[in-house]
């Protein structure tokens, strides 16, 4: 099949048309999502990743290549391959100048229609991975930095709180990049002794033997040096990386001769390194060579769109036995994950998740699986049955929240997206008490 576990989004307003294009498309083997306006399409970009949109000019609310435009400058976007009629010609040009893939003419012939998207997937279709970070709008968004920094060799440096996921994050930077078939080495700087650490971060050189001890910026190879709790590191061992990272070469404990680092540096931590930089903890030159691109990864409880995805991920499926497994989550359960702050962030949750898992006694996994070590709890059916307008508050709450996160914060958009005005939303706001994240 042409188009085998291909993902393509389809804005196309025709019934029949849609109904023709998705069954063609299907049949090769591809999934289809199909949006029947431009508010769809771009409510759909953002919980999928297509690897090809193919896009009507005329749809019922708008333009196609206003769609275009609009998702360009927000978004890290697929190959666009336009539909339009004759009369259009002059719009798909202009749009082809801007960067979009292909257009086509009405009618036209669905056998190489589809030949031309196959090609189009092939020729723009950059780096295929299973790892994906979060259906979130902030872990999208740090998926979309990745995706343009994937094959440059500057260093990068990943911040947030402990648990997030700096390292998954790391990873998958290295498994969408030209290196991803060198290894990744990960070192925690916190969990090596700094006596030891310049002999396992650089290697060694045994007199004795003449025999050599390699570490892990020579294991490293042409892949990744990951160095999680880079704030760990002592002065010393911070001005020989400094070596590292500017000259791209280092001696081995005990040994003469330069070695090339040939791998990419990629470096995490969950402090404050600009204050440690004030308070002279941390080599100010060794900052500022690290900090190339400086990633925030966003703690669990500011984007709670990730937590049911990342709790399916985290539920281990049966292998034989399916009766020694939970068959997933309670509703109840659900709400208490959604209402838990995450202190521990993605760690936390897996750990609790897995916990849960093997230790349950029922069919489906309950909040006292969750969380056990609540001391004081309400009756799981009294705070499922709140009063309504405690839950319609809530359920507002979070919705405004989200539109929030995914606007960043821009009052009118999010407004539109809710389908209410700037002054209810405002009102809302006051009386649920959401603050304003927009700027001024």
């Amino acid at each position: 099949m042409l188009l085998e576990g291909r993902v393509i989004g389809l804005v196309e307003d025709d019934l029949v048309m849609g109904e023709s294009l998705v069954q063609g498309l299907s049949i090769e083997g591809s999934h289809v999502e199909w949006w029947k306006s431009v508010d769809e399409a771009k409510r759909g970009m953002m919980g999928t990743r297509p690897d090809l949109v193919i896009c009507d000019m005329r749809l019922p609310d708008g333009r196609g290549d206003q769609l275009f435009f609009e998702l360009a400058q927000k978004h890290v976007l697929p190959p666009f391959f336009f539909i339009t009629a004759y009369g259009d010609i002059d719009q798909a040009v202009a749009v082809m100048r801007a960067g979009a893939a292909d257009y086509t003419t009405k009618p036209f012939e669905l056998t190489p229609f589809i030949e031309r998207a196959r090609a189009l997937i092939q020729r723009g279709g950059g780096v295929q991975t299973d790892m994906v970070l979060g259906p979130s709008a902030a872990m999208r968004e740090v998926e979309a930095t990745l995706l343009k920094i994937g094959d440059a060799r500057s260093p990068v440096l990943f911040s947030g709180e402990t648990g997030v996921g700096k390292e998954v994050c790391a990873r998958f930077l290295h498994a969408i990049s030209v290196r991803s078939s060198e290894p990744f080495m990960a070192v925690n700087c916190a969990a090596i002794s700094q006596d030891v650490m310049e002999r396992e971060l650089f290697g060694s050189r045994n007199a004795t033997s003449q025999s050599f001890h390699h570490g892990f910026a020579e294991r490293a190879r042409g892949g990744v040096l990951f160095l999680d709790e880079i704030s760990e590191l002592s002065m010393p061992l911070q001005a020989k990386l400094l070596r590292l990272v500017e000259a791209r070469e280092f001696h081995r404990v005990g040994g003469e001769q330069l070695v090339a680092f040939k791998g990419r540096i990629i470096c995490a931590t969950n402090q404050d390194l600009p204050t440690q930089v004030a308070e002279g903890a941390f080599r100010r030159d060794l900052y500022y060579r690290i900090n190339s691109v400086v990633v925030n990864v966003p703690p669990l409880r500011d984007r709670p769109d990730d937590i049911p995805w990342l709790t399916e991920q985290f539920l281990q499926k049966p292998v034989d036995d399916a009766e020694r497994f939970p068959r997933g989550l309670s509703s109840l359960a659900w709400e208490e994950l959604l209402a838990h702050d995450w202190p521990g962030n993605v760690r936390e949750l897996k750990n609790r998740v897995q916990r849960a898992q093997a230790l349950t006694k029922t069919e489906w996994l309950m909040p006292g699986d969750l969380f056990p070590d609540a001391a004081k709890r309400e009756h799981p059916l009294v705070r499922a049955f709140a009063p309504l307008a405690e839950a319609r508050d809530d359920a507002e709450r979070r919705q405004i929240m989200r539109a929030l996160q995914l606007t960043k914060g821009q009052i009118l958009e999010a407004a539109d997206l809710l389908r209410v005005s700037r002054t209810t939303l405002w009102d809302k706001m006051r009386r649920l008490n959401v603050p304003s994240q927009e700027k001024h």
